[in-house]
C-alpha cells in the first residue's frame, strides 16, 4: 500500500523504530558493564536478547557494527519451516517432525549434527508460535525445495519474512528496553585465566572500549560477503555475486576461534539458483514454489525446479551462459506480493503471448511454447513431470506470462562455530567454552552441505532462544543478574547544511526507482542549500526503507551532494532516493 512519509530531517529526527537514525544515542558508558553481550542485531541475535530477558535477565544490551538492524535476516524473503502446527493441521497437511528431521538431514547430504537437527525439529513449531505471539503473522503454509510437504509459514499478506521479523523482534526489544549500540562493531572477545569469557572490546565513533561481561552471545551472521574467505575455503566460487548484506564477513568466526573455539562445515557454501545476475536481487523460491519453472536459454526446461538449491544451482550453471530464466504466469504473479518489487524494480520481462515472451528474451518461440504446453498437460494430468517434480497445482496457462534472467549467487555460509544444543560453543575437545554461546549462521553443523529454503528462519529463531536461555541460566549460576548499566537515550539531533551551496530557493518534488516502484522525494532549498528532504508516495519495504531514509538523507543534506554512501541492506532505496535528489539538484542549479 502506497502511503505518505513525512519525514522532515531538516527538523527533529527520532531513533527509529526499525534503525538507528543518523544522531548517535547517547550511551551512558561510566561502568561499561553488562551480565550478557550480545554481539549483532539480526535475527538471531534480538530473538536471544529477547528469551534472556522473557526468562528474566536484566543487565542485558546488544552491540550492532551497522547503523541499522535485521543484518542478513532483513533480505530472507520466503518464511519459517515449522513441523506439526496448528496450520498445518488447519490445511490438512501432514507433516511430523521426524519428516522435517529427514528431509533437512538428507538435503545437508547427511553430514549435519543429528543432534542439532533434531533440536530444531522439535522445537521449531513453538518458534513460530513465539514469534506470531509477538505480531509476525506467519500463517500461510507454501512448498519450498527439499521439502516433502508444505512447511514453510509466510506473512499473510504474501509479504517477504525478513522484513516482517525485523520489525516484529526490533519492537519487543525496544518495549523491554535492551540497549542497541549502533555503529558499535565488536574486535575481540575477552576471556580470563580460566578462560571464561569476561568482556567485549568495542570500538566506536568515540574509540574503542571494553564492556566487561559474564556472557557473550555470537550472532554475527556468516562471511557471505566476504569474497577472500570465500575464495579460500571454495576457489569454485571466485568471481560469484552475492545475495549478502556488505556486513556478512565473518566477524563472529574469527573472535570465536581466536579464544579456541572450534568450527564446522567451513568449506560449505551455498549458492542460491534465483538470482538476478547484474542486480543481485534474490528472486524468493516461493516463485518456484508456487508454480514457476526454469528454463534455458532456448527455453527448454532442465530440472526439477522444486530440488535443493545446490542441485537446481549445479543446473543451471551447465547451461548456455550459466544462466536461465524463471518463467510464470498472471496466476502465479497474482499468488506473491514479493512479484510485485521485481517489476517495479524492471528486471522482468513479460508479453500477452509466450511466443511474445520468447522475443523478449531472446529464446526460440516454437521450443518455449512446446515446453510450456507439456508442463501445463503435466499439470492437469495431475503427474509428476518428466523431472520428478510433484504436486504441481497452476499450469501456467493464464496471460500475462513473464520471464526473469537468473543465475547462482553466493547465499549462505553453512560452516561456522560449532555449538551443542543449549547453544554453547565448544572447543576443540568438544568441551563448551565458558560464558560463550552462538546462534544463526555463524555456527556450523544445522544445515549440513546444503541449507533447505526456510530453515534459516528456524535455526535463527529456535537457537537465538536457545542462546538467551543458556546466557541467562549461566549469569544465574555465576555471581547472578545486575541492574541494567548501559541506557540508550533517544536524543534529538537537527541536520544542517556543513558546506556552502548555491541552489535556488523553493521546494522540489522527483522521483526515484525503489524496490516498490516509483520513490517520492520532496526537499525544500532555503538560502540556496537543501535544509530538508522527506518522503512523499511510495511503495518501499516497511522495516527496510527507514534505512535508507536515515542513512542517505543526513549525509546529502550535510554535505549538499548525491556522492553519498548507499545503506547496506536497504541498496535500492537508497539509489531511489540519490536518483530522485540528482533530479531535483538539475531543477535547482
Amino acid at each position: 500500500m502506497k502511503k505518505i512519509i513525512a519525514l522532515a530531517l531538516s527538523a527533529v529526527m527520532m531513533l527509529s523504530m526499525f534503525t538507528a537514525c543518523s544522531s548517535e544515542p547517547t550511551v551512558d558508558t561510566n561502568s561499561k558493564s553488562a551480565d550478557i553481550v550480545v554481539i549483532g542485531a539480526g535475527g538471531a541475535g534480538m530473538s536471544a536478547a529477547i528469551q534472556a530477558v522473557q526468562n528474566g535477565a536484566t543487565n542485558v544490551v546488544i552491540v550492532e557494527k551497522t547503523g541499522m538492524a535485521g543484518g542478513n535476516t532483513t533480505r530472507s524473503t520466503g518464511g519459517l519451516n515449522a513441523s506439526e502446527t496448528t496450520f498445518q493441521e488447519r490445511d490438512k497437511i501432514e507433516d511430523s517432525n521426524q519428516l522435517f528431521i529427514d528431509d533437512t538431514m538428507k538435503g545437508g547430504k547427511n553430514i549435519n549434527n543429528p543432534e542439532l537437527v533434531k533440536y530444531m525439529a522439535e522445537n521449531s513449531a513453538e518458534a513460530l508460535y513465539w514469534v506470531n505471539d509477538m505480531g509476525a503473522d506467519l500463517t500461510v503454509v507454501g512448498l519450498f525445495g527439499g521439502a516433502s510437504v508444505k512447511r514453510i509459514h509466510r506473512p499473510s499478506d504474501t509479504s517477504a519474512v525478513g522484513p516482517v521479523l525485523v520489525k516484529t523482534l526490533l519492537s519487543v526489544v525496544e518495549k523491554n528496553n535492551i540497549p542497541v549500540l549502533y555503529n558499535t562493531k565488536a574486535e575481540e572477545i575477552i576471556t580470563d585465566a580460566n578462560g571464561a569469557v569476561s568482556g567485549v572490546k568495542v570500538t566506536d565513533a568515540e574509540g574503542t572500549y571494553t564492556i566487561n561481561c559474564k556472557a557473550v552471545i555470537i550472532a554475527t551472521g556468516g562471511f557471505g560477503a566476504n569474497s577472500e574467505m570465500v575464495e579460500k575455503l571454495n576457489p569454485n566460487l571466485k568471481g560469484f555475486g552475492t545475495t549478502n548484506v556488505a556486513a556478512a564477513t565473518g566477524d563472529g568466526i574469527t573472535m570465536g576461534t581466536a579464544i579456541g573455539a572450534a568450527t564446522v562445515d567451513m568449506e560449505q557454501i551455498q549458492t542460491h539458483p534465483t538470482v538476478h545476475p547484474e542486480t543481485q536481487t534474490m528472486y524468493t523460491e516461493a516463485v518456484r514454489g508456487n508454480g514457476a519453472i526454469i528454463v534455458n536459454k532456448e527455453g527448454a526446461r532442465f530440472t526439477n525446479e522444486m530440488g535443493t538449491r545446490d542441485v537446481v544451482s549445479a543446473a543451471i550453471l551447465e547451461q548456455t551462459d550459466g544462466q536461465a530464466w524463471l518463467i510464470f504466469d498472471e496466476a502465479v504473479r497474482k499468488s506473491l506480493k514479493a512479484i510485485e518489487g521485481y517489476i517495479s524494480a524492471g528486471i522482468v520481462f513479460q508479453s500477452e503471448t509466450i511466443e511474445g515472451l520468447a522475443a523478449e528474451i531472446g529464446a526460440d518461440p516454437a521450443t518455449l511454447s512446446a515446453t510450456m504446453a507439456k508442463f501445463a498437460d503435466d499439470v492437469k494430468a495431475g503427474n509428476a513431470d518428466e523431472f520428478g517434480r510433484a504436486g504441481l497445482e497452476l499450469p501456467l496457462t493464464e496471460a500475462n506470462f513473464y520471464a526473469c534472467m537468473v543465475a547462482p549467487a553466493i547465499h549462505h555460509t553453512m560452516g561456522g562455530l560449532k555449538i551443542n544444543t543449549a547453544a554453547e560453543v565448544l572447543n576443540e575437545e568438544g568441551n563448551a567454552i565458558a560464558g560463550l554461546f552462538a546462534a544463526g549462521e555463524v555456527t556450523g553443523g544445522v544445515h549440513g552441505a546444503n541449507r533447505l529454503g526456510g530453515n534459516a528462519v528456524t535455526d535463527i529463531v529456535v537457537f537465538g532462544k536457545a542462546a538467551g536461555a543458556s546466557a541467562c541460566d549461566y549469569v544465574a549460576a555465576n555471581g547472578g543478574h545486575t541492574e541494567a548499566t548501559i541506557v540508550v537515550e533517544k536524543v534529538e539531533e537537527t541536520v544542517k547544511p556543513e558546506v556552502e551551496a548555491n541552489f535556488k530557493d523553493g521546494t522540489y518534488t522527483a522521483v526515484g526507482t525503489g524496490i516498490g516502484g516509483d520513490v517520492e522525494v520532496i526537499a525544500e532549498v532555503k538560502d540556496g542549500e537543501i535544509v530538508s528532504i522527506t518522503l512523499g508516495q511510495h511503495g518501499e519495504t516497511e522495516g527496510i526503507f527507514e534505512g535508507a531514509v536515515d542513512g542517505v538523507i543526513p549525509e546529502i543534506i550535510k554535505g549538499q551532494t548525491t556522492e553519498v554512501d548507499t545503506v547496506s541492506g536497504a541498496t535500492i532505496t537508497s539509489n531511489a532516493i540519490i536518483e530522485a535528489v540528482e533530479d531535483i539538484m538539475d531543477q535547482a542549479a
